[in-house]
């Protein structure tokens, strides 16, 4: 692919690029070697035309309470925000917010991977993966609880404490189990992790690696459950059954509704033709594509992308 049909999604907005955009300026911490944390007000918007916030990755992770109507779109869902919500965003997953001059105010934070070094894994929360619940409708009462989280953040920041970091990591892991406490995952386990869980859960983590398709990623590497059970040194037929085991579906159908996923997300949100978006997720051909996207969706690319 040429770079002349790159689009822009595909470009992965830093977190100084983020700051440039929005407040032109940076923090003199930006590039701490124990990462960058800053938590940040959302000023009302109402009445004004805020510039569009681009539908694009990040390199680094959000967490923010907004307070008025909204849509954020993640991936190829669009989700409303009717009143007042919690959200999450993170590096893998490319979204966009619109609707923005309704909103009448709010508070985030922000930081990046290098915050979380040694302090435990973001990605195995629900609340950052590709398929987990991204944003939560909140009551009043919910909102006081959340601001009073952010208000303890602004507290720390502006504090001299020396383990101020620590106790900041801490309430970000605290907002984390809020939201999860609201919405309990069906995919949690209380059981012991098997060699069947472990085999779906490294297949599921080699799965989202391929993902998502950018100027940096532009085509996928592995297609079949051969290829992921080559990859995870094991018989393509010990995989299927781990995965059918632990997930109710086949390798093939997991892979399929990836792909499709990313599909629909590139014939939405890019300029890259058929062809091109065929190429990049492993078909050989384009008829192949067509008919793999026709099967599921019951139209054409072309037609789903003119919708």
């Amino acid at each position: 692919m040429n770079s002349v049909n790159l689009w822009a999604m595909g470009k992965v907005e830093t977190i100084a690029e983020f700051y440039k955009r929005k407040f032109d300026w940076m923090p003199d911490n930006i590039r701490s070697e124990i990462g960058h944390f800053n938590v940040i007000k959302i000023e009302s918007l109402v009445g004004t035309t805020p510039p569009p916030v681009p539908y694009k990755r990040r390199d680094f992770y959000k967490i923010m309470l907004v307070i008025g109507n909204s849509q954020v779109h993640y991936a190829d869902k669009v989700i409303e925000v009717q009143q007042q919500a919690l959200s999450f965003s993170n590096p893998q997953i490319p979204y966009k917010w619109e609707h923005l001059d309704t909103i009448r105010s709010g508070v985030y934070c922000i930081f990046d991977k290098q915050f979380f070094h040694d302090y435990g894994q973001l990605n195995q929360y629900e609340v950052f993966q590709p398929e987990g619940t991204h944003v939560f409708e909140l009551t009043d009462e919910q909102v006081d609880k959340v601001n009073g989280m952010f208000q303890k953040m602004f507290e720390e920041i502006n504090s001299e404490y020396v383990h101020k970091y620590d106790v900041l990591r801490t309430i970000v892991f605290e907002l984390i189990h809020f939201a999860l406490k609201m919405q309990p995952s069906a995919k949690i386990d209380k059981q012991p992790i098997n060699a069947s869980q472990r085999i779906s859960t490294l297949f599921m983590e080699l799965l989202e690696r391929q993902f998502p398709i950018d100027e940096n990623h532009q085509c996928i590497n592995l297609r079949t459950a051969s290829d992921y059970a080559k990859q995870l040194n094991v018989h393509v037929n010990h995989l299927n059954r781990a995965v059918k085991a632990t997930t109710d579906k086949t390798t093939t159908q997991l892979i399929a509704e990836r792909v499709l996923q990313e599909s629909k997300i590139l014939l939405k949100h890019s300029n890259w033709s058929v062809s091109e978006i065929a190429f990049a997720l492993g078909f050989t051909e384009v008829t192949h594509f067509n008919n793999f996207f026709k099967k599921h969706v019951q139209l054409s690319p072309l037609k789903f992308r003119n919708i």
